[in-house]
């Protein structure tokens, strides 16, 4: 099969076009005929040789894949042959062919094509864990988005609006800002001109705002404490700005704050299976009627991916970074 391969870590430049071998399916997988898949920051970090793929996931890049069922392992009964599936791998997505452990495997709405599909789980799940799982957001309150171009960022703004919630997002652009607002966000801070700590304090009558998703970590630590209301929860998803800061603790206790931490791909089976359903039950049916949909910025082919990441690396993207692997 062809895939993007890597020799060692490195820059965008290490990723190749390859062939690799086909992937074996197991009992309980699904091996999957791969027509799109998409860049994530994870990717990136795997690249470089920071993030390792877990024990017993594939190592070619790739988290997420939409595609069509070319065989099943022993013991499968929700997937036959032909079927279209998607779903949040956990790797190989940059390959014609990968496996999916059935439990992960969703049918591909009717309404979305494969490359919409391949641009839902990955971003879809984290907003959720981070939104509605241990942000608990509620009808009527306010939520502050970070990076509210990126692919999360877009669909946590359509999950607090699902919600009936208030969004707030952070962006580095004008434009980024104005699509957001085009998006549902009721109110976009660019964080290269604007104190957004300052206008959550302005904006809210100094009240705060809800819920916080976080990319940055230590680097907006301060910020992102002051400008949670009483009771508040912040949700960090990953640590750009760095993973080590002086804490005052006592601001937790008076104000009743809470911190959570969440990570997707290094979850057991399990947990992930549990996500699914749980994304399924929640979102799907919001995004196969419309209430909600995948936001893609550009379509790279496969054989393009270190372009793809270059593009992601540049922080250039509204929304997700899709690779074309059938005709790429």
């Amino acid at each position: 099969m062809k895939a993007i391969v890597i020799d060692e870590p490195g820059d965008a430049s290490v990723l190749r076009p390859a062939a690799a071998p086909d992937p074996v399916v197991g009992d309980g997988e699904v091996l999957v005929r791969v027509h799109a898949s998409a860049v994530n920051r994870a990717d990136v970090l795997q690249r470089q040789g920071s993030y390792p793929p877990p024990p017993g996931t594939s190592a070619i890049l790739g988290l997420e894949l939409a595609g069509d069922v070319a065989a099943v392992g022993g013991g499968v009964t929700r997937f036959r042959l032909g079927d279209r599936v998607y779903g949040l791998s956990g790797g190989g997505g940059y390959a014609e062919l990968a496996t999916i452990d059935e439990s992960l495997a969703m049918p591909i709405p009717d309404a979305f094509d494969y490359q919409q599909a391949a641009a839902l789980p990955e971003v879809f799940f984290t907003a959720n864990i981070a939104i509605r799982t241990l942000g608990r957001l509620q009808p009527g309150e306010r939520a502050l988005i970070h990076a509210g171009g990126s692919g999360v960022g877009t669909a946590a703004i359509q999950i607090v609006k699902l919600i009936g919630g208030e969004a707030w997002i952070t962006a580095g652009s004008e434009e980024k800002c104005a699509k957001a607002r085009d998006l549902g966000a009721d109110v976009a801070i660019n964080y290269k001109t604007q104190d957004f700590a300052e206008e959550v304090r302005t904006g809210t009558d100094g009240r705060g705002v809800d819920v916080i998703l976080d990319v940055v970590g230590a680097g907006y630590w301060p910020r992102n404490i002051a400008s949670l209301a009483t009771g508040g929860r912040l949700v960090l998803i990953a640590l750009l700005g760095g993973a080590t800061t002086e804490v005052d603790l006592s601001a937790l206790l008076r104000r009743r704050l809470q911190v959570f931490g969440s990570v997707l791909r290094a979850r057991p089976l399990s947990e992930r299976a549990a996500l699914t359903r749980d994304y399924q039950e929640h979102l799907e049916p919001a995004l196969a009627d419309g209430r909600m949909r995948p936001v893609i910025d550009r379509v790279f082919p496969l054989r393009e991916a270190a372009e793809a990441h270059r593009y992601m690396e540049a922080n250039r993207n509204f929304g997700k970074i899709v690779l074309d692997v059938a005709g790429g």
